[in-house]
C-alpha cells in the first residue's frame, strides 16, 4: 500500500524506471562505438551480478541455491541477458538507439501471441485491437527511407526481433520456473550467469578484448551508468514498486522508454525523428496499451534494459 512516508521513494523509482531505463539505449549505443557488443554486455553484467551478491551479502540474504533453481537462472540468464540484451546491444551498430526502442515498445504484442501458440491463450477483443495497431505501427516505423537506406538495418531489425522471441520465451519460462525466493538473488545469479555466457560468446567470435583504461572517458561513464544504474538501481526500484503499487502503475514504462530513448538519442546523438516515425510510435505505443488493458501480468521487461 502507498503512504506519505513512500511518496518520495515511489516518485524516485519512477523516475528510474522511466528515465534510466529509457537512457540504456543512449549509454549502450554510446559504448558499443566503441567497445565490441558481446564484450560490453558481458562486461556489465558480469560486474553487475558481483555487486548484487555482494550488496545481498551485506544485507544478510541466503545465497544458497538449489541445482535446479541454478540451471533455471542460467537458462533464464541466457535468454534476457545472453542472447536478448547482447543481440539488442549488436544491432545497436546498424540501426539508432531510438528505432530499437520503438521496436522494441512491441514486446507485449510478441508475448501475447507466444501464449497464444504455446499455451492456447485466448485473446481477448481488446488485445486483438491492440495486435493490429502493433502491427500497422511496426510497418510504418520500418518502412521508412531513413531507415532503408541505413546500411545493413534490416540485419539490426532482424536481430533486435529474434531478441523479442527469447525475451517473450523467457517471460512464459519465468511464470512458471523455480527460482530462488529472493528475487534480488535471483536476480543476481541471472546477470552473473549472463555476463560469463556472454564473455564466453564474445571470444568465440573472436571480439577483442580491451581495458578500462584504454576506453574513452565518454565509454567508461557510460559503462559504469549501465552497471550502477541501468543494471542494479533500476531493477531495485522496479522491485520496491512492484511491492508499493499496483502492477498496473508499473507497467507504464512501457509507453514511457521509448519516448524517452527518442528524446535522448536525438538530443545527444542527433538520431532523425522523422514525422512518420512519431505517428508510428503513437499507433504502437496505443496498440501495447490495449494489449495490457486490464492484464495484471508483468511483462518482465526490467531484463531486456
Amino acid at each position: 500500500m502507498e503512504s506519505k512516508q513512500n511518496i518520495p521513494l515511489i516518485i524516485g523509482a519512477f523516475f528510474a524506471i522511466y528515465v534510466i531505463w529509457g537512457s540504456t539505449y543512449l549509454l549502450n549505443k554510446i559504448a558499443v562505438a566503441e567497445l565490441p557488443p558481446l564484450m560490453l554486455a558481458g562486461v556489465r553484467f558480469t560486474i553487475a551480478g558481483l555487486l548484487i551478491f555482494g550488496i545481498a551479502a551485506a544485507l544478510g540474504k541466503n545465497l544458497r541455491i538449489t541445482r535446479k533453481q541454478l540451471g533455471n537462472s542460467i537458462l533464464a540468464g541466457f535468454l534476457f541477458l545472453s542472447f536478448g540484451n547482447g543481440v539488442v546491444v549488436w544491432a545497436l551498430k546498424y540501426v539508432d538507439s531510438n528505432f530499437a526502442a520503438l521496436e522494441i515498445s512491441a514486446q507485449p504484442l510478441i508475448i501475447l501471441l507466444m501464449m497464444w501458440i504455446l499455451q492456447g491463450k485466448k485473446i481477448q477483443s481488446n488485445s486483438f485491437i491492440g495486435i493490429i495497431l502493433g502491427i500497422i505501427g511496426m510497418y510504418l516505423l520500418i518502412n521508412q527511407k531513413t531507415i532503408l537506406q541505413q546500411e545493413n538495418a534490416f540485419i539490426g531489425i532482424a536481430m533486435i526481433f529474434s531478441a523479442m522471441l527469447a525475451w517473450a520465451y523467457g517471460s512464459l519460462f519465468v511464470g512458471r520456473a523455480d527460482f530462488h525466493r529472493n528475487f534480488f538473488v535471483n536476480t543476481g545469479y541471472q546477470m552473473l550467469s549472463g555476463g560469463i555466457m556472454l564473455g564466453i560468446f564474445s571470444l568465440l567470435f573472436g571480439e577483442t578484448w580491451s581495458s578500462p583504461s584504454s576506453w574513452s572517458t565518454q565509454t567508461n561513464w557510460a559503462m559504469i551508468l549501465l552497471i550502477v544504474f541501468g543494471s542494479i538501481v533500476a531493477f531495485t526500484s522496479f522491485n520496491f514498486l512492484l511491492k508499493t503499487v499496483s502492477p498496473e502503475k508499473v507497467a507504464t514504462n512501457t509507453y514511457v522508454n521509448p519516448l524517452v530513448a527518442m528524446f535522448l538519442g536525438s538530443y545527444f546523438l542527433n538520431e532523425p525523428i522523422t514525422t512518420q516515425s512519431i505517428v508510428a510510435a503513437f499507433i504502437l505505443l496505443t496498440g501495447v496499451f490495449f494489449i495490457n488493458a486490464k492484464k495484471k501480468i508483468i511483462l518482465l521487461s526490467r531484463f531486456r534494459k
